[in-house]
């Protein structure tokens, strides 16, 4: 992809060494630290401190990324993982109660605390400056951690040899600030103020994240530097063949922290009206993803409202082949955000065989335009029509969203790397 030296920010993983799952934008930190540290011999990590930058060797550099891969619970097959059998169980699936004593994650919480501060402190001791890093390094950095902090990010001003690459997830702090915590905007835009100053070339995961940060950048008097779009890759797990159960109703699922931009409370509000109609013969609703911030209406309707306390089941902390399995379960994937940078669980459930109904933004055009059910955020009874429809036995809905999935094939991260190459090349 590039003959310059790769120097990777390792920032943003080596917070995560304390935490057992990963993010969205962790994952994609890991899978670009594999790619590129794992194939230039002559890479480095670069590690933002309080003292300044610091700089790893190669060999360094890998053991922190293996050792966050390590911590997490991601490679637990679905038989394995208490929380997959649990709701299985729950589901109404034969065999699969949860073991006794299964539910320990395989490194406890004080034990990644302790890993990670001992990491900080042999990076602040062990690591290099900035001097170090190689001539005309290629500088990676595909998180927004930091970024708000424009001091952290000085030195690209002296070692003016190194080019500067950095990926932006999304710019719904700017575009939807009402759906984010106080103050997130400003801290965004701070964000966007350092990619402006220092990107020889931004890296994206959807046209439309792209479309937004050019425009804005633009707008802001930064210009329109290179960006390349790529897909964000599905992890092997997310595949037709695997374990799977036979839930004893029609079940639904929601995949993302329960938030108010995620649009759960469209989907309560749902499931009250579908209990009111249909009783006991009500869908189930599975919500994976913990509680967030700000979503109070949301979760009072999960605490309080009958008809949704009965006929839904959360989930927190399953691993991705719990995820997969339950993906291959169900019987659709429902996605009625208001805004999103990609939309990863779309792609997933799409690789899995399950069949979509999504929001009709433009990011979830642009990657399931051939294979999802579209609906209006705000369109209640249309999705309440669509949901009943996919529940009808031998439903025809179903069948045909089914069928528009046996020739998909997903996004892979060697598209990805393949698709930003070219841009890291002319660099």
């Amino acid at each position: 992809m590039t003959d310059r030296p790769i120097a990777f920010d390792l920032t943003r993983l080596v917070t995560r060494l304390r935490h057992a799952s990963p993010s969205g934008i962790d994952r994609v930190d890991l899978a670009y630290a594999r790619a590129f540290l794992g194939s230039a011999a002559d890479g480095v990590g670069l590690v933002s401190t309080a003292f300044g930058p610091r700089v790893l060797n190669r060999a360094q550099a890998l053991a922190i990324v293996e050792a966050v891969a390590a911590g997490w619970v991601e490679d637990r097959e679905a038989p394995d993982d208490p929380v997959y059998r649990q709701l299985a169980s729950r589901c109404g699936a034969p065999g699969l109660a949860p073991v006794a004593g299964a539910t320990a994650p395989r490194i406890g919480t004080g034990r990644r605390r302790r890993i990670q501060a001992r990491t900080a402190a042999e990076i602040a001791l062990r690591g290099r400056p900035v001097a170090a890093l190689p001539r005309d390094a290629l500088y990676l950095h595909t998180s927004h951690l930091r970024l708000d902090d424009p001091r952290r990010f000085d030195w690209l001003y002296t070692r003016r040899d190194v080019r500067a690459v950095f990926f932006v997830h999304d710019l719904i702090p700017i575009t939807h600030p009402e759906y984010g915590r106080a103050g997130e905007a400003e801290r965004h835009r701070a964000r966007l103020r350092t990619i402006g100053r220092h990107a020889a070339a931004v890296l994206v995961n959807s046209a439309d994240t792209g479309h937004r940060t050019l425009d804005y950048l633009a707008a802001e008097g930064f210009g329109r530097p290179p960006v390349a779009v790529g897909h964000l890759g599905v992890e092997p797990a997310f595949g037709r063949a695997g374990p799977r159960f036979e839930p004893d109703r029609p079940t639904f699922l929601v995949c993302g922290t329960i938030e108010s931009r995620k649009n759960h409370l469209l989907l309560f509000q749902v499931w009250r009206h579908l209990a009111e109609s249909h009783g006991a013969a009500t869908p189930r609703l599975v919500v994976v993803g913990r509680r967030g911030w700000e979503a109070e209406s949301a979760i009072d309707m999960l605490d309080r409202c009958p008809g949704v306390r009965v006929h839904t089941i959360e989930a927190t902390g399953l691993s991705t082949h719990g995820l997969a399995a339950l993906m291959r379960s169900c019987t659709a994937l429902l996605m009625p955000s208001f805004t999103e940078g990609y939309g990863i669980p779309l792609v997933e459930a799409a690789a899995s065989g399950l069949p979509v109904v999504a929001s009709d933004i433009p990011v979830h055009r642009e990657i399931a335009e051939g294979f999802a059910l579209f609906r209006d955020p705000l369109d209640g009874p249309g999705w309440i029509a669509a949901i009943e429809a996919l529940s009808e036995p031998a439903s025809p809905v179903r069948r045909d969203l089914a069928g528009r999935l046996d020739s998909y094939g997903p996004p892979t991260w060697a598209a990805h790397f393949d698709a930003i190459g070219p841009t890291l090349a002319a660099l």
